[in-house]
């Protein structure tokens, strides 16, 4: 199982055995079954982490009760509650699975740690950072200037694993788009 999280740092940075040995006795291993909570909002977050295996959802539900997907997390992803996380605050979102899975996850403080002693996980958390907010952007911007049937196609292309593996009603709200909408649409 360490090895995913080797190789997934190695996308971006080589790094030694020993190396490797030091970085993961800075994470911790955890099985989550379906439907359980990772992290549910007013919690506070002290973890960011990595899915090895399973699919993960973070949400939140409106104050008409309505729940909003902000992202579907699966092999190689990372998943927290990020401004949480950062600040050391309560939740503002929910994180549950969709699947059993099991993760590594890391505190803030065994991060900070890990990028204080290795110029190469810096580097590494720096990049995994970067292209997340570069992903958010993406997401965001798809939100306010796509219509629906471009969103649902940029989300085909972008993640087409999670079709068979999402219910279509939480891809609908990931989508920001009715079931209906999206039935339209995967029938055209």
């Amino acid at each position: 199982m360490s090895q995913k999280l080797r190789q997934h740092i190695e996308e971006i940075v080589k790094i030694t055995d020993e190396e490797f040995e030091y970085v993961l006795s800075h994470f911790t291993y955890r099985k989550f079954l379906m439907n359980q909570y990772v992290i549910q909002e007013r919690d506070y977050v002290k973890y960011d982490y990595f899915v090895l295996n399973g699919l993960l959802k973070s949400w939140q539900l409106d104050e008409k009760g309505k729940p909003h997907i902000v992202l579907f997390a699966t092999e190689n992803w990372w998943i927290s509650d990020p401004q949480a996380f950062y600040n050391q605050t309560k939740a503002t979102l929910n994180i549950d699975c969709l699947e059993d899975s099991e993760t590594l996850y890391i505190s803030l403080d065994n991060r900070e740690k890990l990028c204080t002693e290795m110029r190469k996980m810096e580097y590494f958390f720096r990049k995994k950072t970067t292209s997340g907010y570069v992903a958010s952007q993406k997401r965001i911007l798809s939100l306010i200037s796509f219509n629906a049937k471009e969103r649902y196609d940029y989300f085909t292309q972008q993640y087409p694993d999670l079709l068979q593996r999402v219910p279509k009603t939480l891809i609908a709200s990931y989508l920001g788009i009715t079931r209906e909408t999206l039935s339209r649409l995967t029938s055209q």
